[in-house]
Parts: C-alpha cells; sequence; structure tokens
C-alpha cells in the first residue's frame, strides 16, 4: 500500500517535499494555511500573526542559480538577485511545471500532530486540521509527517529599560512592509541582520535620520563581487571550499577579513566586531556602506534606555531623538502544534539530526525541513533534505542509529559553540557546501570527483574551480536529471 504522506506548508520548501515524495511513488497532502504558494516569498500587505512575509522591496541574498530547484533552473532573462515578485514567479512556475499544487489543500492549518495509537508499531501520525471558516477540525493518519513551515514566523520582542515610557512607535520587521508613513521621521532600527540593514537602506531615503545599533557589530559582505559578477559565484567553489575546511582557522580569517575591508574599513564604520567574519552570520548589503558614508545612516551601539521622546545609547548620556523603532531582532524557532517531546526546542536550540530529523523518535517518520541559516541560499538544502526524507520513507535508503544522529548533533554543535558568539541567531547555522555533501551523501546524490576527474575532466573543473551549483546534486543517483550537466 502506497504511503500518505502529510506535508505542513505550501511554501518552496513544502513544494520540493510534494515533489520529493512524487519522485519516489509517496502520496503526498500538503496543508497550506494561506489561499496561495509561496510561503515567506508571498509579499502580504497584512500583517498576520503567525504568518511570514518578506518586505515590499526584499531582494535574495544569494545569486539565482545558487539558489535554484536542482532540476529547474530560473529564466534565462531573470537577474541575478531576484527581487521578491520574481522570486514567487519563479516558485510558481516550478510548482505548474512539475504539478504540485493539485496535492495542497489550501486554507487548512495544522493545529496539532502527534502519534498515532499503534505509533510504536507502524510508526505513523495523527494529523489535526482546521479548514479556515469552519469551526469543527477533522482528522487524519498520514506514514510521514514533513514540517515545512519556515521558522521567520515569531518574531523575538526584546524588552528595554525604560520602553514604557517611549512615546513613539515600536514595531518589529516581521510587521515592516514599507516606508509608508516614515517620511520625515527620526528612525532607530534596532539590529544589524539582513532585515536590519534592509530597513535602514530604504529608510534612509525618505527619513529625516536612520539611527543604527548594534551590539556587537557585524561583518558586511556585498552581492556585487569581482568584474561585476555575483560574490557567491566566486565564493561558493570547491577549491575555496577545501581551503576553509583545511586551512588554519585564523589565517581563513585574516584572508577574508582583509577581502571585505577593501571595500570599506569596518572599524572605521563603528561596525567592526570582536569576533572573526566566521563568527557570526554575515549581513549582506551593498548599499548600507554609501548610506553611512552621506550620513542618513549613523550607526550606534546598543541602547541603554528609552525616554519619552528617544533613547539613551551605551556609553553615551545625552538623550537622542527618536519617533519610530523598527526591531529587527530575529526570530523564535517554535512549532505550536508539535509538542517538545517530538522536537525538543530550547532557547532557540534545536535537538535535530541534520537541522531536521528527531534522534529519539522510535520510527524516524517525522522531519523538519528548512530549519537553517546557512552560509547560502536555503532552498536547496530544503529540496535535499526533502530527498533524504522520501528515500528514506520508501525503503530505499537507511538512516543512521539514534547514537549515531546524536554524536553527528554533538559535533556541530560543538563547532558552533567554538566558532560563533552566543545568542539565538546563532544555533542553526551551517556551512553550505560542506553541509550540501553530507544530505547529499545519505541520499546517494554526492558527485563523485576522483571519477569525475578521470571520465569527465571538463565536467570536473566546472564542478571544482567553478561555483557550487544545486545542478551537481541531480548528476547521478536516485532522480538523477539528464540537463544536469549542461545547466
Amino acid at each position: 500500500m502506497t504511503k500518505k504522506i502529510c506535508i505542513i506548508g505550501g511554501g518552496a520548501s513544502g513544494l520540493t517535499g510534494i515533489k520529493a515524495c512524487l519522485e519516489q511513488g509517496l502520496t503526498p497532502v500538503c496543508y497550506e494555511w494561506t489561499k496561495k504558494i509561496g510561503g515567506l516569498w508571498r509579499y502580504r500587505e497584512e500583517d498576520v500573526e503567525g504568518l511570514g512575509s518578506v518586505m515590499r522591496s526584499t531582494i535574495i541574498n544569494s545569486s539565482k542559480e545558487v539558489s535554484a530547484f536542482s532540476d529547474f533552473p530560473p529564466p534565462r532573462e531573470y537577474p541575478n538577485y531576484m527581487h521578491n515578485s520574481k522570486m514567487i514567479r519563479y516558485i510558481e512556475m516550478y510548482a505548474k511545471n512539475y504539478d504540485l499544487a493539485r496535492h495542497i489543500h489550501f486554507e487548512h492549518e495544522v493545529k496539532k500532530v502527534e502519534q498515532a495509537p499503534d505509533y510504536d508499531i507502524t510508526g505513523r501520525w495523527v494529523v489535526t486540521v482546521q479548514k479556515v471558516g469552519c469551526e469543527e477540525p477533522t482528522q487524519d493518519v498520514f506514514d510521514g509527517v514533513m514540517v515545512c513551515a519556515g521558522h521567520h514566523v515569531f518574531p523575538i520582542i526584546p524588552k528595554f529599560q525604560g520602553q514604557e515610557k517611549f512615546k513613539g512607535r515600536i514595531i518589529h520587521t516581521h510587521s515592516y512592509k514599507k516606508p509608508n508613513g516614515y517620511d520625515d521621521k527620526k528612525v532607530l532600527v534596532i539590529g544589524v541582520g539582513n532585515s536590519g540593514g534592509d530597513v535602514a537602506v530604504e529608510l534612509s531615503s525618505i527619513a529625516s535620520q536612520v539611527y543604527l545599533s548594534t551590539r556587537r557589530g557585524a561583518w558586511i559582505i556585498h552581492r556585487v563581487g569581482p568584474k561585476g559578477r555575483p560574490f557567491d559565484l566566486w565564493l561558493m567553489k570547491r577549491f575555496f571550499n577545501i581551503f576553509f575546511n583545511h586551512a588554519p582557522y585564523p589565517i581563513v580569517c585574516y584572508v577574508a577579513e582583509r577581502e571585505i575591508n577593501n571595500r570599506f574599513d569596518h572599524e572605521l564604520y563603528r561596525l567592526k566586531p570582536e569576533h572573526h567574519i566566521f563568527g557570526q552570520h554575515p549581513m549582506v548589503n551593498d548599499a548600507l556602506p554609501n548610506r553611512i558614508l552621506s550620513g542618513t545612516v549613523q550607526v550606534r551601539g546598543d541602547v541603554k534606555e528609552f525616554t519619552a521622546k528617544g533613547v539613551i545609547f551605551e556609553g553615551e548620556n545625552e538623550e537622542v531623538a527618536v519617533d519610530e523603532v523598527v526591531l529587527a531582532t530575529g526570530y523564535k524557532i517554535t512549532f505550536p502544534f508539535l509538542s517538545t517531546d517530538i522536537v525538543w526546542v530550547e532557547d532557540n536550540k534545536v535537538e535535530l539530526y541534520k537541522f531536521a530529523i528527531p534522534p529519539k523518535l522510535k520510527h524516524k517518520t517525522l522531519i523538519v525541513i528548512g530549519l537553517g541559516q546557512p552560509v547560502g541560499p536555503l532552498m536547496p538544502i530544503s529540496e535535499l533534505q526533502s530527498r533524504v526524507f522520501a528515500l528514506h520513507m520508501s525503503g530505499k535508503i537507511q538512516l543512521p542509529s539514534e547514537e549515531e544522529m546524536m554524536e553527528d548533533i554533538r559535533k556541530k554543535d560543538k563547532e558552533m559553540r567554538k566558532r560563533y558568539f552566543g545568542g539565538p541567531r546563532h544555533t542553526i547555522q551551517m556551512d553550505w557546501i560542506n553541509f550540501m555533501d553530507e544530505l547529499a551523501e545519505l541520499a546517494g546524490v554526492k558527485p563523485d570527483l576522483a571519477s569525475m576527474f578521470f571520465n569527465d575532466p571538463i565536467l570536473f573543473y566546472f564542478c571544482f574551480f567553478g561555483p557550487c551549483l544545486p545542478y551537481q546534486y541531480r548528476l547521478k543517483g536516485p532522480n538523477a536529471w539528464p540537463q544536469a550537466r549542461d545547466a
């Protein structure tokens, strides 16, 4: 009998889940809370609690070829860095090409996922779903569950001393859509992640002044690389990855920091952190240095306290007048429909093998897709995680034992604690090529570079010295794509 798989979420990760199930002869049933596919990448004017959405101006941080689905390249005429309107169109084309939407139940919210009474024997799950507008929920039983609900959903809202005195508006970037209403205002943006940088740059063109508050500083990388080509196409190469993996860490950091500082001196711009460049998830922003140089964005330290009409920064005594505050303070990882017995989460730390599979489940029939903060694009990781799970559920591959999974989790946690400063945004970090290769090895689709060197040296050259594109993971193994070599 065909196994039935529940897929929670109809975004990019959910779509790769549907396709992976179909490739392995499984029956996918996808529940999507909204009326359309796309998840986070579909821009929405309204701010809905529990529903992530990009800002109107959002552009992807990874170039299109690096971010591509492994067997469906983006249109040639699309720009290297796609605006969210292009990104959602690409996702829609992918869904249409593989006829994925017919497996989606739109306007269905998953309320609860729990082990079936016979779970110990069958590994099955009971999923409770409520259709929008209906009072009574329904239940169904599934052989497996793929959680593709995303993690940019529930914002972290910090509390500051004296915040209750402040007369202006305070919102999180989760609620920020476009710059309407900020004309001629003094705006404080707290946090220097990608969203904080994007908001500061956008508002600096209409606000009277933007202050960018940072506790630790940030290393900023840019989209435009050598000779005007995408920076990630230059950086994300297996050749460079070997250097990164095997050269002494201080040397790797020195080389990278020198390259980054050649564009602008981070210390001069008051952005240089105490930690090395690979000790923090970098910010991707091409325009911020120009805005700092022009004075429309001023970099300040952490907020010590709020006043009625502004803030006082750490190390300063004078009040700085502020009308509006935007919190770019990240998101908390949580799954309201899952108990912590199934997926353990504490202070944004998770206990998941490959950031996906709960290791202590008796039956490995549930997976979390797309939970990660890679130095690179997330979409290809989601796709490969989906392929691994579908191959496992169809009995074509075997996953490691619980002991092996826990050892891998401990190893990764040790590596992260050694390299990154502590904080809620550095609990799910992953290096893109290394992590993709680990998943590919499980799925049996890792490129065989040694064989390639002797049998197809031209392809070897492009795979080793060229950018590591997702198409490499369709060259061999289950569901290889005949056009992968040409792509």
